[in-house]
């Protein structure tokens, strides 16, 4: 089912939520990994209720309409903790954190804060522990990394759980494109060499291509173009963190929330779809190469035309960290799903100039060994081992052993000595 708007009705409840415990009245948070909301002090748990809702991608084209014709909404809410009393409001861009005084998860209404409502989410799969030991490990394994980064990442380092907005593009391609097929032929030339300080004419087969003009059309399909909608992490960052599960989406539920923090979209609906472009854009090109054929190609105008465009709003879950080194911050992030690992890292100046330099000693060891070998084989004695058909004695010296096939003596032996008769 589709949903043709991408403006859904706000809740008339648009008040934040909180998750109490129905046993001690501390506040539930939810557990990676499961379908319930877990007490951190008493432990008593809450089953997430799961509803067979499905997930509706909504209409890319009649959305932007409906937004230009909708007045913006607010860019922060004031909350009220009723656990401390305390009132404060979230920043612009989040919509889910805790009570910076007594520390209370709350999850605020999406509707607050911007006009397109999340969609869908990954849940937590690896909890904080899991993605401490993941990022040890990322730590082990990094080449050239200074020697007492391990010590001040693990005495740095902090973890923090965060739902992180996306979009997802889905979109039917056609391209026509202009361009030239080239096929591989080999011809026979010759050319001048010097051997045995003669000059010599010889004949070699070199590959040349014939160009010739191509034209067509290619179509594809885009399912689930993913999009970073955060400004908060660097791009290069999150897109190593794919692929993502993106089959276990689950719509929309507040519960999974509670205990972490969310963003909300800040890069736009149609900015994202220019990001997505740019994703899609090398597949056509090897789409176009492969129906042009041929050795080699070259493609001189590429039309693509996005026929209907459809996308939904979702949050995936990252652990995200950040920890100082020499007057540095570096950030990683951790897939909240795999528990694969990326980020920023520094590295060592000296470990790379060592490597450099031991890499140089055995280059030059390499060529010494190679010479002295090539010096050597020049210097041992040749024998001639061409037949010397009709050799007599008298040519060899007057031995006959010398003349058997122009073989040196050393070779062949001499023959036995005649013995005396008696």
């Amino acid at each position: 089912m589709q949903q043709e708007s991408g403006l859904p009705l706000a809740d008339s409840n648009s008040d934040p939520r909180r998750f109490p415990c129905t046993q001690c009245g501390a506040s539930l948070e939810y557990a990676p990994g499961t379908e319930v909301q877990r007490c951190t002090y008493c432990g008593h748990e809450n089953r997430i209720a799961v509803t067979p809702e499905s997930i509706e991608e909504q209409d890319f084209r009649q959305t932007l309409r409906d937004l230009a014709n909708t007045a913006t909404v607010r860019e922060s809410v004031s909350i009220h903790c009723d656990s401390c009393g305390a009132s404060y409001s979230f920043d612009a861009a989040v919509h889910a954190g805790e009570c910076p005084f007594c520390g209370a998860p709350v999850v605020a209404k999406t509707e607050q804060h911007r006009q397109l409502q999340v969609q869908a989410l990954l849940p937590f799969k690896i909890g904080r522990d899991q993605a401490r030991t993941a990022f040890r490990q990322w730590l082990r394994g990094l080449w050239f990394a200074p020697g007492k980064l391990k010590d001040y990442a693990r005495n740095d380092a902090r973890l923090t759980g965060m739902y992180v907005p996306y979009w997802t593009y889905d979109t039917d391609t056609t391209t026509r494109y202009q361009g030239e097929r080239g096929d591989n032929y080999q011809v026979q030339e010759s050319y001048r060499a010097m051997e045995n300080g003669q000059e010599v004419v010889r004949t070699r087969l070199v590959t040349k291509v014939r160009w010739s003009p191509a034209a067509g059309v290619v179509s594809r399909f885009f399912d689930d173009v993913l999009v970073l909608a955060s400004r908060s992490l660097p791009r290069v960052v999150t897109e190593r963190l794919e692929p993502w599960d993106l089959a276990q989406l689950l719509p929309y539920r507040e519960e999974y929330l509670s205990g972490f923090r969310s963003e909300m979209y800040q890069v736009e609906l149609d900015q994202g779809f220019e990001r997505a472009r740019e994703i899609m854009a090398p597949t056509i090109q090897r789409d176009i190469q492969r129906d042009i054929g041929g050795d080699h190609q070259r493609i001189h105008a590429a039309d693509t035309r996005y026929g209907e465009i459809r996308f939904k709003h979702i949050l995936l879950p990252v652990w995200i960290s950040a920890f100082r080194f020499r007057d540095r911050v570096y950030r990683f992030v951790v897939n909240g799903r795999s528990g694969e690992v990326q980020g920023e890292r520094p590295y060592s100046p000296w470990k790379i100039a060592f490597a450099v330099l031991l890499g140089l000693l055995l280059l030059g060891g390499g060529i010494a060994v190679w010479q002295h070998y090539e010096e050597g084989a020049r210097s041992r004695p040749q024998f001639d081992y061409r037949p010397r058909l009709g050799a007599s004695p008298r040519e060899c010296g007057g031995n006959v052993a010398d003349a058997v096939c122009g073989l040196p003596v050393a070779l062949v032996g001499r023959p036995p000595a005649a013995r005396p008769v008696e």
